[in-house]
Formats: structure tokens, sequence, C-alpha cells
């Protein structure tokens, strides 16, 4: 499964991860009443349909990213610089930040369900949330300097 995601995603540590949940995924299918019966084509569907969501989550933290950072500048080729420096200074983050960022931006989701899916206090996770947008513009416009 790895070698078929690698060339795909283009990063080790993503076709690590898609990888691990591929299995997982596939564990899970495996624990059903009436599992289905297990072949490399099946696995590989797995991985196809894991490969997917990623590249959508990509896509929908390139869209928040853009839609949360600076005025789109008239320039096309500084949008996408802008948008790769918001997504580079993201990826600097600490993970319970990241996190955060993107269940509020990128998923739409309130404070209270990101409290939730992070475990945390709504009040927490507001601090968290601050904290995290600070970092994350000291960060952008660290790069950008």
């Amino acid at each position: 499964m790895y070698g078929y995601l690698l060339p795909r995603c283009g990063s080790v540590a993503d076709a690590e991860d898609l990888t691990a949940e591929t299995f997982m995924a596939a564990v899970a299918a495996q624990k059903r009443p009436e599992p289905p019966s297990v072949s490399v084509a099946w696995l590989i569907g797995i991985a196809r349909h894991k490969l997917v969501d990623h590249w959508r989550r990509g896509e929908r933290e390139r869209r928040g990213l853009a839609a949360v950072g600076p005025d789109q500048p008239d320039d096309p080729w500084e949008e996408l610089l802008d948008t790769r420096a918001a997504y580079a200074a993201l990826g600097r983050l600490p993970g319970p930040q990241r996190a955060a960022l993107a269940l509020r931006y990128l998923d739409g989701l309130t404070v209270a369900e990101i409290a939730d899916h992070l475990g945390r206090t709504v009040r927490g996770t507001e601090t968290l949330l601050v904290r995290a947008r600070a970092a994350l513009r000291r960060i952008y416009r660290e790069e950008a300097a």
C-alpha cells in the first residue's frame, strides 16, 4: 500500500499516514457481520478512497487558508505564494493548535464541537484558538519577511 500511495501523494509522511488509515479501515471492515473478502484489489480500493479524502482535505485547507489570509492580491501568482506561505505556517504550529484551527476554519465547526472533538472544555478551546491564531500570524509574518 505504501508503494501505491507514495508516488500519488508525494510525501513520505502522508504516504505513511494514508497506509495506516487504509489498514485501519480494512480491519474495521473485517469486524462487520459479513466482512468482504480480503484481496490486494480490495485494499487498493480502500487506499484510493483514503487518497481522495486526503486530496479533498488538502483542497479544503487551501481554500480555508486563502479565505482567512490577507486580502486577495491582484496578481494570481502572489495569491498562490500567500496560500503556500499560510499553509506552511499552519504546518509549523503544534498539533493541538493546528487541529483547532483546521476544525474551526476548514471544517467550519463551532467552538463547542471543537472542544468535544479535542476532549477539552469550551473555555480551554477558546483560549487554544486565540493562541493558535496569534501563533499563525506570527509564523506567517516571519516567513513572509
